[in-house]
């Protein structure tokens, strides 16, 4: 009996050693071609050239299947079914099995999201596919979820040219939120051509460690303990002493002012408060029927302006 388990411990560890091995060839093929991966494969409405805005027109529509990032993710976690099947040999503990089928998971979650991605929300959860890419596994907003923040592990160099701004992705803990998901949507949406980046003078990396600036995800209580003196009145967010802290109830709920954009009001959320971290002040509507601009205040009504995610309106 003892020769079993240690035989199965053996080639646990041996499986193990082969995922990274593999892990790192998947990153180096991934520093390659995973833009290309992102913005075709995923119907480029993930990646980080602002192909968000692709689906945006069509809304009320269903998410067409080419653009469903979870299918795509789960056929490549299939594809490694022959994988696991032989896993399942005499003297292999049965959680020596489970661990390896979840490192599988990991990787293909990092390959499609990035480092610090460690888990894929379950399909069929009853939310858009365009709540889930943000990062939301349910739909309910607690009033307080107890005030600690976690960090979303892993890193991410900046893209572009320009100086490094490096962010810290922070989320409070017990909203139910993937931590990659969010983290991807945040950076992608800052690293987007019509960001802040866009003049080629700033480009954005993700850290866990100290960094220029924090991204934070919080309940409305903590966005208001957050944001004094500002007062938030737990309904919106603010850019203040180094970090953004975005509404979990406005990430959820979006705004009226958007007409159901949810995708659009978001990447406005990320884009306006990392802009007074900045040092962006507010600016006001230029004249009816125009875009407005990204700092002017669009939570509430921007009337006669029309809604606008974008410091770059013209790229």
């Amino acid at each position: 009996m003892a020769a079993r388990v240690e035989s199965g411990t053996s080639r646990a560890q041996t499986r193990r050693a082969a995922a990274r091995a593999r892990r790192r060839r998947r990153r180096t093929a991934f520093a390659v071609g995973g833009v290309a991966l992102m913005l075709g494969g995923l119907g480029g409405w993930l990646g980080p050239a602002g192909g968000l805005d692709l689906i945006r027109p069509t809304q009320e529509a269903p998410v067409p299947a080419a653009a469903d990032w979870s299918d795509l993710v789960r056929d490549k976690s299939a594809s490694r079914g022959d994988e696991r099947a032989d896993l399942t040999v005499d003297g292999m503990a049965a959680e020596d099995v489970a661990a390896i089928a979840d490192e599988g998971e990991a990787l293909v979650a990092e390959e499609v999201l990035g480092e610090g991605a460690v888990a894929l929300p379950q399909p069929n959860l009853g939310l858009a596919d365009t709540d889930i890419a943000a990062g939301l596994l349910s739909l309910d907003v607690p009033r307080s979820a107890g005030g600690s923040l976690v960090v979303v592990p892993g890193s991410q160099a900046a893209p572009g040219p320009g100086a490094v701004k490096t962010i810290r992705i922070e989320v409070e803990a017990g909203l139910d939120v993937d931590l990659g998901l969010f983290a991807h949507t945040v950076m992608s949406t800052l690293n987007d051509p019509r960001g802040w980046g866009a003049d080629g003078t700033i480009s954005f990396a993700r850290t866990d460690g100290d960094a220029d600036l924090r991204v934070v995800l919080a309940s409305p209580a903590l966005v208001d303990q957050m944001c004094a003196p500002l007062e938030t009145v737990g309904k919106v967010s603010c850019g203040i002493k180094g970090h953004a802290v975005l509404n979990y109830l406005r990430w959820v709920d979006g705004s009226q002012a958007w007409a159901g954009d949810k995708v659009g009001y978001r990447q406005y959320l990320v884009n306006h408060e990392v802009g007074h971290v900045l040092g962006h002040r507010h600016e006001y509507c230029g004249g009816a029927g125009e875009l407005a601009p990204l700092m002017q205040q669009q939570t509430g009504s921007m009337a006669p302006c029309k809604p606008n995610p974008w410091p770059a309106q013209d790229v």
